[in-house]
């Protein structure tokens, strides 16, 4: 086989991935994740459950590639911001907002989307260890960008980035923001991500 018809396969490959991903997440949000079988995906495509099982095992792996092209979308956005030509202090006040924006309306936007994310955290997939580790390492670049400007004291960057998401992660978990949205007696988006800035110098 050659290149050019490699690559068609590669190609219909993808955008038979990205259907089935599609579907499952609509279908996801609108019933709820426990509610949804590989059997209502494969009716909503117009196709065989033997055909979803051509290209995922099983619905947990359908949920964790939905999960995966979440998390994309967010460290994206992130990257974005952490490389903007700015203040490190606005970054990461940028940073923090993007993904407090991010959680509120991609991942709360209906109850049904929220139980999706909980059983994806609960099942403490390696993909969200990664995700966790690769912002960490965006926010310490910051940081060390910060030091090096004078914006910040003379710290251990790493150290510094893991400290700053734990102090803000009330705002970023979608299960500790669909806890907090409520309640009055909580720090609010503005004074926390002042004060884990302000602690960084």
């Amino acid at each position: 086989m050659n290149d050019t018809a490699e690559n068609m396969l590669d190609s219909t490959r993808q955008e038979n991935v990205t259907r089935i991903l599609d579907a499952a997440e609509r279908l996801f949000r609108h019933y709820g994740y426990g509610k949804t079988t590989v059997a209502d995906v494969a009716r909503d495509l117009g196709m065989s459950p033997a055909n979803i099982y051509r290209f995922f095992a099983s619905k947990v792996e359908i949920h964790q590639a939905i999960c995966g092209r979440m998390l994309a979308a967010s460290y994206k956005q992130a990257y974005d911001i952490c490389h903007l030509p700015i203040s490190a202090s606005e970054r990461l006040r940028r940073f923090v907002y993007g993904q407090y924006q991010m959680t509120l309306d991609t991942m709360l936007d209906e109850q049904k989307v929220h139980e999706m994310v909980v059983v994806a955290i609960e099942r403490d997939w390696h993909v969200i260890e990664r995700h966790i580790d690769s912002t960490h390492e965006l926010i310490a670049g910051v940081i060390r960008e910060g030091i090096a400007a004078g914006e910040f004291a003379e710290q251990d960057a790493d150290v510094a980035s893991r400290c700053f998401g734990a102090a803000t992660v009330t705002l970023c978990h979608p299960q500790m923001v669909a806890q907090c949205l409520a309640k009055t007696n909580r720090a609010t988006v503005d004074e926390l991500i002042e004060y884990s800035i302000k602690a960084l110098k």
